[in-house]
């Protein structure tokens, strides 16, 4: 199945590595005009060349989702270059791995603004420059939303806000014609989530195991949900969060970021 975007604006923040890299180039790929934002300028530069390089018109600036002004700013210079959005991608995301009572506040606060309140800033300001009646709406959530992991307390509550925050907007902006919906990736190839959740052979052999697919995805697999829920075929989708993790969540016990945590603890003792 292959999705046309042509004409079609798509704003992706966080989209200039990782996952959301890779479902901005998705987008690229399928004819749309992409922006892309994060708080590195050369990041910036370097994804933009390779989403024209995927045959897209694209342009991006640097901004830190934390910072409401510099989000808003973005916006406006995306809607200037290209006009309204057809499709927002909301995926800047922070986290580091540690036990709740090894977390600083300024720790957890970190994440919790880079996560949640990043992601009211790109909602609040997304919102005057979406199409109404069409535009869709992407938050990139993560496991950590619904299954309770030791190390991740701040992400956990983090991504949990993040999935309140797409049911509740889904209920607001849905009778303007919006539809809101999360996606939560599994453990996807090649990105900095799987290097620490498996930084070693056999860490990354016992994740296999764990899938009961029994591969890690690609971010083909993110590209390919996102293309689906931004296109008319998920006109009628809205408000839901979407696993696309080959049922990994479904076997995930509360301690998948126990070896990590011993690592560090073994670094710290010597």
């Amino acid at each position: 199945m292959t999705f046309d975007y042509t004409g079609k604006t798509v704003f992706v923040s966080g989209g200039t590595s990782g996952i959301n890299l890779g479902i901005a180039t998705g987008f690229a790929e399928a004819g749309a005009q992409v922006f892309v934002i994060s708080r590195s300028a050369d990041k910036v530069a370097a994804a933009v060349g390779r989403l024209k390089a995927a045959g897209a018109e694209a342009d991006g600036c640097s901004a830190d989702v934390r910072e409401m002004d510099a989000v808003d700013a973005a916006f406006a210079q995306c809607a200037e270059r290209f006009g309204e959005i057809d499709v927002l991608v909301s995926g800047a995301a922070g986290n580091f791995p540690a036990r709740a009572n090894d977390i600083s506040s300024n720790g957890f606060r970190s994440v919790l603004e880079i996560d949640l309140l990043g992601t009211h800033h790109v909602m609040t300001a997304g919102y005057p420059r979406l199409k109404k009646p069409g535009a869709s709406v992407i938050n990139i959530s993560a496991p950590q939303a619904v299954v309770a992991m030791t190390g991740q307390s701040h992400v956990c509550a983090a991504k949990a806000g993040v999935d309140m925050v797409t049911k509740t907007l889904a209920l607001e902006w849905g009778p303007e014609g919006i539809r809101v919906n999360s996606v939560i990736p599994g453990p996807i190839e090649d990105t900095e989530g799987m290097r620490r959740l498996a930084p070693t052979p056999d860490d990354m052999d016992r994740v296999v195991a764990s899938v009961p697919l029994k591969r890690i995805g690609q971010k083909a697999d993110m590209a390919n949900i996102c293309l689906f829920l931004g296109s008319d075929m998920a006109s009628y989708v809205n408000g839901t969060v979407i696993p696309v993790d080959g049922g990994w969540y479904l076997n995930t016990p509360g301690t998948a970021l126990d070896p990590v945590l011993d690592m560090i603890a073994e670094t710290k003792s010597k």
